[in-house]
């Protein structure tokens, strides 16, 4: 055997081996799990709509605020008690944390949630055992009880005091607006929450003068605007852009996918896997059924899922013949061919 048979036969298949072993030992042929029995049982499709409460919940919502047509003190508030003639049982009192008041001889009195209306005459009632021809007015000096708590995407978030029944867009002015600290921000909505009711409002809408989302406000409301970052969900493998991905309300497979870039061409379109820690499930969902359509595959995505793109079998190979490409272009084939006489 001449020189350059052995360098073709027996030289090029020694290093090209090596090379292969090494990198299928290193992970270049991956190993991902099979799904899980039934496991699109644990996923469901985004129903859009939920994203905002619908326009019943809100009327109701309204309705239930306009219910609410006198102001009632409560825990906190600053009083100014004038019992006419007796300025020995006048002066201002605050509302202490369990609703009542100090008089004179009387000793305690419950007003929480009385009108001021209502609290004269109850200290009307406690003094008249004791004075006689007593006439009382009751008005509010400070308002320390009338506030509503706003968290989440705004300048100044906490407690906001107000004089009169605000509004939702008179809370998030004097919150500060909302500000955007990233170009891929999207603050979509915003949600009140009031005891055990919570109502979801589509802020694109009110702030491009929908005036019926400019909701009311009681009392104790709180005001959440959530960060489009809050949640996040993962995807990996062959996409264009893989790595961490915000999630928006109502997310989709698809949605995740979309914002990876969507698969690239070494990527296995048919076995796409969707692994949800939370529920240890793992669906694998072939990309032309979606596209067939079969829409029950656009499931929802949870925050924390996972979405992980493996190489198609044909493209393993054409990766690790990539890897080895430094290799080869010293002692391919033509080269070989070229040294030969």
């Amino acid at each position: 055997m001449n020189q350059n048979l052995y360098r073709l036969f027996v030289v090029l298949p020694l290093v090209i081996l090596p090379c292969l072993f090494l990198l299928y030992a290193c992970g270049a042929w991956e190993i991902v799990p099979p799904a899980s029995p039934n496991a699109i049982k644990a996923f469901e499709i985004p129903d859009r709509s939920k994203r905002y409460s619908t326009p019943t919940a809100i009327k109701e919502f309204v309705d239930e605020t306009k219910k609410v047509d006198d102001y009632l003190l409560y825990d906190g508030d600053d009083v100014n008690i004038e019992v006419i003639g007796r300025p020995e049982l006048s002066g201002v009192q605050t509302i202490g944390p369990d609703g009542r008041i100090s008089l004179s001889v009387v000793g305690s009195l419950l007003v929480r949630n009385m009108t001021r209306e209502q609290a004269a005459e109850a200290v009307t009632k406690a003094l008249s055992p004791y004075y006689a021809n007593v006439f009382t007015t009751v008005r509010v000096q400070q308002y320390k009880s009338n506030r509503i708590i706003i968290i989440g995407r705004v300048e100044h978030p906490g407690e906001i005091l107000f004089n009169s029944a605000p509004y939702l867009m008179d809370i998030i002015a004097q919150a500060g607006g909302m500000p955007l600290m990233r170009k891929d921000q999207v603050l979509t909505r915003c949600a009140i929450i009031r005891k055990d009711t919570i109502l979801w409002v589509d802020l694109g809408h009110l702030l491009t003068g929908d005036t019926s989302l400019n909701i009311p406000l009681q009392r104790n409301d709180v005001i959440y605007i959530p960060d489009s970052s809050d949640t996040a969900v993962f995807v990996l493998g062959a996409v264009n852009v893989p790595g961490v991905k915000t999630m928006s309300p109502q997310m989709s497979f698809i949605d995740a996918i979309g914002q990876a870039g969507g698969i690239t061409r070494d990527g296995n379109t048919e076995e796409v896997h969707l692994i949800r820690p939370s529920e240890n499930v793992h669906l694998v969902i072939d990309m032309a059924k979606i596209l067939a359509p079969q829409k029950e595959l656009n499931v929802a995505i949870n925050e924390g899922d996972i979405i992980y793109v493996p190489r198609h079998s044909v493209s393993k190979v054409s990766y690790i013949m990539q890897q080895i490409n430094p290799f080869s272009t010293l002692m391919s084939i033509s080269q070989l061919g070229a040294a030969m006489p």
